[in-house]
């Protein structure tokens, strides 16, 4: 991540250094970072919402995301939809808050903070931003941050496990040598990581073929069913 090819509102951020920053209440922009935003999901991210919601993956895809295929690898991505009510608020967002805080995506739970990872080699390397945009009152408050304690008192460590687990499948060798996904590549990668409720009924029926021993846990254990998940698509797309 080049420091000169950042946007003005964002810089790089070493994860010792502090600044000042909290969101509460009282804070006068109180929700207005949940109004006209592409909040793009993560595997995991689906998975909290799945929980804080009581949908099925299915009916989330149904009901609140926005899928788009990139033209560049093939890959899916997918975005929280936002209501159309004169501010493309999200479907979540409330006067009291978020209605699903304690599963709120993990971008929300980072804001200010970015965090990229890229791949060198074998091994994931990442680099935090801070995002300073001039309608947020947050930096106001005088309290004291760091990138380490901020992202572990948003309880960041899940989150970030099953994004690495991801970008070690996106940032692969063979898609940055130019691999694109065929139309069933896409179609496992959307089920494994995306759909997991439609995933694990695949699996149990046996309608879909294996590479991998299915570990007895993935029955009910999401977190389970995920990282198994991971490990089958790696291995579905590129072995």
């Amino acid at each position: 991540m080049s420091r000169t090819s950042l946007p003005e509102q964002v810089s790089v951020i070493e994860p010792g250094e502090s600044f000042f920053f909290l969101c509460h209440k009282n804070v006068r922009c109180f929700t207005d970072c949940c109004r006209e935003l592409e909040l793009a999901l993560t595997p995991y991210d689906i998975l909290r919402l799945r929980r804080a919601t009581g949908l099925t993956s299915t009916e989330l895809h149904q009901r609140v995301i926005i899928e788009e295929q990139s033209a560049d690898s093939g890959f899916p991505s997918f975005y929280l939809t936002m209501v159309d009510d004169g501010k493309a608020s999200c479907v979540f967002v409330t006067p009291e808050g978020c209605s699903i805080y304690a599963d709120r995506p993990g971008a929300c739970r980072t804001y200010p903070l970015g965090r990229g990872v890229m791949k060198r080699g074998t091994e994931l390397t990442e680099q935090f931003v801070i995002l300073k945009e001039p309608h947020c009152h947050g930096f106001a408050e005088k309290t004291i941050q760091t990138v380490s304690s901020f992202m572990q008192s948003q309880e960041m460590e899940p989150y970030n496990r099953f994004n690495d687990l991801l970008a070690d499948i996106i940032h692969h060798e063979k898609i940055a040598a130019g691999m694109k996904l065929t139309d069933d590549q896409y179609r496992i990668y959307r089920l494994a990581l995306f759909d997991l409720d439609a995933f694990r009924t695949q699996l149990h029926e046996k309608s879909i073929d294996s590479p991998l021993a299915v570990p007895g846990q993935i029955a009910d254990d999401d977190e389970a069913l995920l990282e198994f998940g991971m490990q089958f698509v790696k291995i579905y797309l590129f072995d």
